[in-house]
């Protein structure tokens, strides 16, 4: 990270603490009001990262003098929604950010903890989360390997967004022998160097702005290891990660909602429209309903049942607002035509990001297990016809 950028998000973020201004509603605004020219011209957004910092609105997970978080699940979610409603890119890195500023808090040793959480309220640090691994051909998953200064990362991870503009990364590992999952979480410094991007891996046709580079890592410093083995998927804290990726949806579904409503109205004679639009929108307000539900239900348990957030119930969630997402793209489409995706509209861009997006997420596998292990609990109660 460049001298220069640390100085812009801190100087934002001392600003932002002068005067108290800067409404979430009103960073949201500005960042969707550039998020077509990024699209056109992708690069790491910058200046969305600089607003967020300077309304403090980077460190919402982060606990405060008296140990409590500084926003609730509630408030962070709504802002994170907002934010990908704007620019689903800016959402995209915004969602592994908070879910990487959850897990320092509770992981990191002490003095790095400190020093850390205290630079992220400065706006000067910026998070992410990288956890997919190469396929075949495009190099050995990243590692664990011993240095004289401690343990540097070496290897390949894929899908890493926010890629260069990033400064720190908590990376799922294996072990020094590179045999078996990568089941570690190192907590990596991408400024110091061993930090190589492939920009020509990435050329997806949505979340263009989220720099989701393929990254080789060539002894890149590992400021701490976090927890024990398998720490990335301990619960209630995977199931909250798995849920800010849900409400990332949530945001960018509210943007294809509201883009092809306009596109409707619009398109609509001065009788109102006829009846097939008409049943097309109901159906799509019906849809978002479905995902206001469930992200409303995950926000009142995380923040006042903390143990009832269970990976059934994220699975369950993930699932029923991916569902909800697809429905509302297939009324668009339908009931818009071709003209707002041949002209590069916002209802385009959603879409794009959108679709990208959820398959990124494969749930099926964890639909299946949840499947499973009912069917097997009833076999065991005795149960069947």
């Amino acid at each position: 990270m460049s001298t220069q950028r640390t100085a812009d998000r801190t100087g934002r973020s001392e600003n932002a603490a002068g005067t108290g201004e800067i409404s979430p509603e009103d960073v949201a605004a500005r960042i969707a009001a550039g998020a077509a020219a990024r699209d056109a011209e992708p690069g790491f957004p910058e200046e969305p990262f600089a607003r967020l910092a300077g309304a403090g609105l980077l460190s919402l997970p982060a606990p405060d003098s008296a140990g409590r978080r500084r926003g609730s699940f509630a408030q962070e979610w709504a802002v994170l929604r907002a934010v990908a409603r704007a620019d689903g890119s800016v959402g995209r890195i915004l969602d592994g950010h908070y879910n990487a500023v959850e897990r320092l808090s509770m992981l990191a040793p002490e003095p790095l903890r400190s020093e850390e959480l205290a630079r992220l309220l400065q706006g000067e640090l910026l998070l992410g989360v990288w956890g997919a691994d190469p396929i075949p051909g495009e190099g050995e998953p990243a590692r664990l390997t011993r240095s004289a200064d401690g343990y540097v990362l070496r290897g390949v991870k894929t899908f890493c967004s926010g890629a260069g503009g990033l400064d720190r990364a908590l990376v799922a590992v294996r072990g020094e022998s590179g045999e078996g999952p990568p089941v570690h979480l190192a907590y990596v410094d991408l400024t110091a160097g061993g930090v190589n991007l492939d920009r020509g891996w990435y050329r997806s046709a949505g979340m263009r702005s989220s720099e989701s580079h393929r990254v080789v890592f060539d002894g890149a410093p590992v400021l701490a290891v976090l927890g024990e083995p398998g720490e990335l998927v301990r619960q209630p804290y995977f199931s909250r990660d798995a849920i800010r990726t849900a409400v990332t949806w949530a945001g960018i579904c509210d943007l294809a909602l509201d883009s092809a409503l306009e596109v409707l109205a619009a398109k609509s004679p001065p009788d109102g429209p006829d009846g097939i639009v008409s049943l097309a929108a109901g159906r799509m307000i019906a849809h978002r309903q479905t995902v206001d539900r469930w992200t409303q239900a995950a926000a009142d348990l995380a923040d006042n049942e903390s143990d009832a957030l269970t990976g059934a119930f994220a699975v369950s969630l993930r699932e029923s607002v991916a569902a909800a997402c697809r429905a509302v793209l297939d009324e668009a489409a339908r009931a818009c035509g071709s003209h707002p995706f041949a002209t590069g509209s916002p209802l385009d861009r959603a879409r794009r990001d959108l679709e990208v997006m959820l398959l990124q997420h494969r749930l099926e596998p964890a639909l299946a297990r949840v499947g499973r292990e009912e069917i097997l609990a009833r076999r065991q109660d005795g149960g069947g016809a």
